[in-house]
């Protein structure tokens, strides 16, 4: 699982319980449950931003994939948003691995903006090892409200940002490696795309 944790993913564009809020907020929810559902698949966790970050090795020990998936955090890697990166640290993860079947899913926000490697070409060294990647790409059409601080009433204040996923590269990375590509502009359309 590769997971994005730049700055954008602190848009509040998605709904908890009935609370705003932001999208690494409801990716954690969704993940979890996600996690929990598939007991016998191991599982790792890559954390990408400016950089990308093995956050949990393969594993079996779901519990402890969870607690490291809980545990990421906004702001905790160097802005921007490799996307290649994160999908190359992901293929690195599996590429020796004895297994049937072998799949990335990567959940992103925005668009490649920082990292060496482009996102085609690290589509490229997973399709030569025949893994799968399934991209998401997550926010609201049009604008999101991004947190501004809080006004004197102790009230969160929004500010309307642009929503700009690369929707073309996340199609063309899920094509080349015989995956899918996933638009989730809401907390239902999320849930669904997991199950």
């Amino acid at each position: 699982l590769a997971i994005d944790l730049s700055g954008s993913m602190e848009s509040e564009d998605f709904e908890l319980n009935r609370q705003r809020v932001n999208r690494l907020e409801i990716a954690k929810d969704v993940l979890k449950k996600f996690i929990e559902r598939r007991p016998s698949d191991r599982m790792g966790l890559v954390a990408f931003a400016g950089k990308a970050y093995i956050a949990a090795p393969l594993t079996l020990d779901h519990s402890f994939l969870i607690q490291n998936l809980e545990r990421l955090e906004l702001h905790s890697i160097e802005e921007g948003t490799a996307i290649g990166a994160g999908l190359s640290a992901t293929v690195n993860r599996l590429r020796d691995l004895k297994s049937k079947s072998k799949i990335v899913i990567l959940m992103t926000d925005g668009q490649n903006n920082a990292g060496k490697i482009p996102p085609v070409t690290a589509a490229e060294a997973a399709q030569a090892l025949g893994i799968k990647v399934y991209t998401v790409g997550v926010g609201t059409r049009g604008t999101a409200p991004f947190p501004r601080g809080y006004n004197l009433a102790g009230q969160k204040v929004y500010t309307q940002v642009p929503v700009d996923i690369d929707e073309k590269t996340l199609q063309q990375i899920a094509d080349k490696t015989g995956g899918k590509y996933f638009r989730a502009d809401s907390t239902d359309t999320l849930r669904k795309i997991y199950d």
